[in-house]
């Protein structure tokens, strides 16, 4: 069967997967999760089917703790039931998540992993929010891409019907939930035949129906709660065979290899970084260029995080391994350390005693991890005592933990088209730059990525659009920093904002500007122009503004400068 290659966000891909093995959908938006729900709401009112033949039935209610309330209802009423959410509305559904899993209810979350308000307020990505729930009896998968996204929200639906046991399937809020890549799209007819139906219909039969009562949400003394919490372990002892043995079937249908944990490197690597979320991708660029160098690296890729399988870790940790880094996107204050890491450690303490195991943070609130980083990490490993609990992404000056990063190099290939743009919120910049994005996807041969970088106020904000495209599949998870074309939206910028320096060599710069060009010699910063000339660059100027007025556009100037980058 031919491959349905369509571009698309990581938010569109979950609810695409997750589509098809709904049938009741308990909503509530919070970002950078709801696109997850407006998409289902709006395939739901045209009438898109699922594997059962149903449109799937939405319900919005007025709170998470509401939606979650939702999904508990419906699972005991034996409809499978689905919900998407993030950060602190996700922790408004931990209440209900130990009664879903205590009732081994096949429910599953889909979560765009967000950082939590503590010190502030942010929305952006990391994954602190699922990190709340690692005790909840929720088996928990992570996916590391949009591609992963689609393929993994599939046997999330799969193993928790299979299992009995409710999952969480997450992903990098931002950094994967709104990053647009060209993705295969899974067939419903594919996934309709993975479906074990008749696990479906126990599920069913096990639904609370006044025609056969039974008795639900009992008291229990300490006589038998205890006995009644350890009967559970069989379920979840079957959990990680189960997600395995799915993961096999989706690798067979994609050509994609999937494991609940991923080896990637050299066969007999020494150094290994232990990882899970979007960084992953960015690590795989790293490890080849290493390799390249004749360095014996690798990366392990984590996706099945609940339950923890050591033997499924085992079965990819090479046995040269003598040093591990494992990176967590999250900071449990006051722990000795953070959850993956303290999970791999006991792991490895118990099963591989003598390997150096070690922990770091990275990435908290969507703090850009580029390849720089990771391997200052694998620099880090070489020393005789590394540092341990270390950050990266950020200069530490009150309790000097974070790794020294230096420059190493450009990580795109070079198929690849790297672009950036400014714009100003509201104006059209990031709206224009999705389209563009997925007209390179849609109709051409193209690989296309698309991240967009704005701050929280959004209308009114600085917006930068970071567009790569090219012939091979792109791992870039990170900023473009060394870009073939820069376009500045709004001129005022170039007083404020280094804008040319991330151009590469003979690259082209476009200004949407009023001057005319005999003014330029004068408005335009000294440093500016400096860098224009030492780097060869291609200039262009477009009065935005003017064309957009005379041809009825108002202020936005987005369609205009759209069809002057193409």
């Amino acid at each position: 069967m031919a491959k349905i290659m369509k571009t698309m966000d990581g938010n569109e891909a979950a609810a695409y997967a997750s589509y098809a093995f709904t049938e009741v959908a308990g909503i509530y938006p919070i970002t950078p999760s709801s696109p997850m729900a407006e998409k289902v709401d709006e395939w739901s009112a045209n009438g898109k089917k699922n594997i059962f033949g149903q449109t799937v039935k939405v319900v919005e209610l007025q709170s998470e703790g509401g939606a979650s309330g939702t999904v508990h209802g419906s699972l005991q009423a034996g409809a499978l039931t689905t919900t998407y959410t993030a950060s602190q509305g996700l922790l408004l559904m931990i209440p209900n998540m130990y009664k879903m899993a205590g009732e081994l209810l096949p429910g599953v979350m889909h979560v765009s992993a967000r950082a939590l308000s503590t010190h502030a307020l942010s929305i952006f990505g990391d994954h602190s929010d699922v990190m709340a729930c690692r005790q909840t009896g929720f088996a928990m998968l992570a996916s590391n891409s949009v591609q992963e996204v689609m393929d993994l929200a599939a046997v999330a639906h799969l193993s928790a019907i299979k299992s009995r046991i409710p999952f969480l399937h997450f992903f990098d809020g931002f950094r994967t939930s709104h990053e647009i890549q060209k993705i295969e799209c899974l067939d419903y007819r594919d996934l309709e035949k993975l479906a074990d139906f008749d696990e479906i219909a126990k599920f069913r039969k096990r639904a609370l129906n006044p025609e056969h009562p039974v008795l639900r949400g009992s008291a229990q003394n300490p006589d038998i709660y205890f006995q009644g919490r350890e009967s559970s372990n069989k379920f979840y002892d079957k959990v990680p065979d189960i997600v395995a043995e799915y993961m096999n079937e989706i690798s067979k249908l994609t050509g994609r290899n999937y494991k609940p944990f991923n080896f990637y490197g050299h066969p007999e690597a020494e150094r290994v970084v232990v990882a899970m979320g979007s960084v992953c991708e960015a690590a795989e660029e790293v490890v080849d260029f290493l390799m390249e160098k004749g360095e014996k690296v690798g990366l392990i890729k984590v996706h099945l995080y609940r339950p923890f399988s050591v033997k499924y870790l085992l079965d990819v940790l090479p046995q040269s391994a003598t040093k591990i880094a494992v990176l967590d996107r999250t900071k449990e204050s006051g722990s000795f350390g953070e959850p993956l890491f303290l999970d791999i450690a006991a792991a490895l303490a118990e099963c591989r005693p003598g390997l150096m195991v070690i922990g770091g943070r990275y990435g908290l609130g969507s703090k850009d991890t580029d390849p720089d980083q990771i391997v200052a990490v694998f620099e880090n490993l070489k020393l005789d005592r590394p540092k341990n609990h270390f950050t990266i992404g950020i200069v530490d000056d009150v309790t000097h933990l974070s790794l020294d990063v230096k420059p190493v190099f450009d990580m795109d290939d070079d198929s690849t088209i790297s672009c950036k743009f400014w714009g100003l919120g509201s104006d059209g910049t990031v709206g224009a730059n999705k389209n563009s994005i997925k007209i390179i996807g849609d109709y051409t041969d193209k690989y296309a990525q698309a991240y967009f970088s704005y701050d929280s106020k959004k209308s009114g904000g600085v917006t930068q659009s970071h567009l790569r495209f090219g012939d091979n599949a792109i791992r870039s998870t990170y900023l473009v920093q060394d870009a073939d074309f820069v376009a500045c939206h709004k001129q005022e910028y170039i007083y404020n904002y280094d804008i040319v320096n991330d151009i590469k060599e003979g690259g082209t710069f476009l200004l949407n500007t009023v001057w005319a060009p005999e003014e330029l010699e004068d408005k335009l910063p000294g440093d500016m122009k400096r860098v224009l000339a030492e780097k060869h660059i291609k200039f262009y100027i477009i009065n935005g503004t003017k064309i957009a007025k005379e041809i009825g556009l108002g202020n936005r100037v987005n369609s205009v400068l759209q069809a002057a980058f193409f």
